[in-house]
């Protein structure tokens, strides 16, 4: 049995006993500017050798949503929002939820093909890109009258109309995701959805106004903008912006501004590792893992190097944060520790980790067969189970997560859905065919590897990864290449990934 969610909380935490005390503000953009009214002056972000206060930012917000109001947005409306970590880029998101605008948050490195299916499926109606070879794309295939700027929301100054006027139900954040079937679909969060997962992380790791966070996740991604950004704004905390991940910066920012928080992906984690300067993270209160499992190595290494266990969670973008490792008491290497304040976990018989909670997305955008695969019925009456696709098991009332029976691959923290990738390849010339899965790796976590039957020479990773530019994001491009003269099937035809899978790791073992 897991360990019971109230562990987590302080003995004198109202949630304890009735947990409708994490979404009591009722939306987030609530508790934001509440926080912003009572503590003006209190420092939030820092970027570009200055700090922005709470106020300087609130109004910042407030000229967004004016701008998007002028521009003819409405309640409801979806906008695309593409770019990297900076103040301008995060004023003009919390201006759309304040207008009421539902944000589409979007890999700054996706290529034409990746943003076209996202534009085109939410019917967007505005995009926030900062590359110029975005702009363009983005603009040709948006309707007519589609308004597409850069992170400084170069419109017209306005009116902002009704501001804050959102409700618990309606709809934030669409997030695309390849989810645990089929291809990349968007996850609609509500108000709700998010204040309850933010909530349940700020009082289990005792986030407070006092700490400030080294923030250099990227902000598209939900660790970086719902757990780094909204979570700072949430606790009343600072927060200095790093624009990416490089040990130097990081560790440089940490002793100038007297940070006390990192939070970071297992790839973050080994660079650190491998840059013999682990143990400069000792000052900080709490470093916190996620995105994808950290090595029981790895974890061991920071921690003896700083004195301080890392703390793991496990999250999803369809639920946001589920459980974590305890910020009091033992964290286990290894596991991602027992359920958040609200959320309710628990193993189907084919060892199937099911979500339900505040936390938990009710569905995909206009995906209502998705909708029927990824939810499962309790038969108890209780309720409806999200399968995440992930296996587990439980020991001693922690989760470990031990793979996972759909097929995603998880690289650098990121999703991957082999499909989307194989459709890509197989129009290389001379690839027969293609099958793609992950292969371990102790700095990506999983790196993708296309296996390919080929009509003459194999092709190298980087001819692949040269093809797939402008296709694929990065990230998503093969790394690995193995030749085989068959792709293994099942008696059906179909390509069974799960051997190819356990070849590439008998090959590393």
């Amino acid at each position: 049995m897991l360990t019971s969610w109230t562990n987590h909380l302080e003995n004198d935490d109202p949630a304890r006993s009735d947990v409708s005390d994490l979404t009591r503000a009722g939306t987030l953009v609530a508790a934001w500017t509440q926080r912003w009214a009572a503590a003006g002056d209190a420092p939030l972000w820092h970027e570009g050798g200055r700090w922005w206060s709470a106020a300087e930012f609130e109004e910042a917000t407030r000229r967004a949503a004016g701008r998007w109001h002028t521009a003819g947005l409405v309640p409801g409306d979806r906008v695309l929002w593409s770019t990297s970590s900076s103040v301008a880029s995060l004023a003009a998101h919390v201006g759309a939820l304040r207008a009421g605008l539902v944000v589409v948050p979007a890999n700054t490195s996706y290529g034409d093909r990746e943003l076209a299916h996202i534009v085109t499926d939410v019917e967007a109606s505005a995009a926030v890109v900062e590359r110029p070879d975005q702009e363009a794309w983005v603009r040709s295939v948006m309707p007519e009258g589609g308004v597409v700027v850069g992170p400084d929301l170069d419109l017209p100054d306005g009116d902002p109309g009704e501001l804050d006027d959102v409700g618990p139900d309606d709809p934030a954040l669409i997030c695309f995701t390849s989810g645990t079937t089929g291809a990349p679909k968007g996850a609609v969060l509500r108000h709700r959805n998010l204040l309850a997962s933010v909530e349940a992380v700020r009082r289990a790791w005792r986030w407070t106004a006092d700490d400030r966070l080294i923030h250099a996740l990227p902000i598209f991604h939900a660790h970086g903008l719902v757990v780094g950004a909204y979570g700072t704004m949430a606790a009343g905390g600072s927060a200095v912006l790093l624009s990416g991940f490089d040990p130097g910066s990081v560790l440089a920012a940490v002793k100038d501004h007297r940070a006390s928080l990192f939070f970071g992906v297992p790839t973050m984690f080994h660079r650190m590792a491998k840059s013999g300067r682990a143990s400069e993270l000792a000052d900080l209160r709490l470093c916190v893992s996620g995105s994808a499992p950290l090595p029981a190595a790895l974890h061991e290494i920071i921690s003896s190097s700083t004195g301080r266990a890392v703390l793991e969670r496990y999250g999803m973008t369809e639920t946001l944060m589920n459980t974590s490792t305890p910020y009091v008491g033992e964290r286990r290497a290894g596991t991602v520790g027992f359920p958040l304040p609200g959320v309710d976990v628990a193993l189907a018989d084919s060892g199937e980790v099911l979500l339900r909670g505040p936390n938990v997305f009710d569905g995909y955008w206009r995906r209502p067969g998705a909708d029927a695969e990824a939810f499962v019925d309790d038969p108890d009456g209780g309720g409806r189970w999200f399968a995440t696709g992930d296996l587990g098991e439980i020991n001693d009332g922690m989760l470990t997560i031990r793979g996972r029976a759909k097929e995603l691959i998880i690289s650098g923290g990121y999703n991957v859905y082999p499909a989307e990738v194989e459709d890509v390849l197989a129009a290389y010339p001379g690839i027969a065919e293609v099958a793609v899965t992950g292969t371990p790796s102790d700095e990506w976590g999983e790196i993708v590897t296309a296996w390919v039957v080929v009509d003459g020479a194999v092709p190298t990773a980087e001819e692949l990864r040269t093809f797939c530019a402008g296709n694929l994001a990065p990230f998503k491009q093969p790394r690995l290449v193995r030749s085989v003269e068959a792709l293994p099937r099942n008696a059906l035809g179909k390509v069974v990934r799960a051997r190819l899978s356990d070849e590439a790791r008998d090959g590393l073992s």
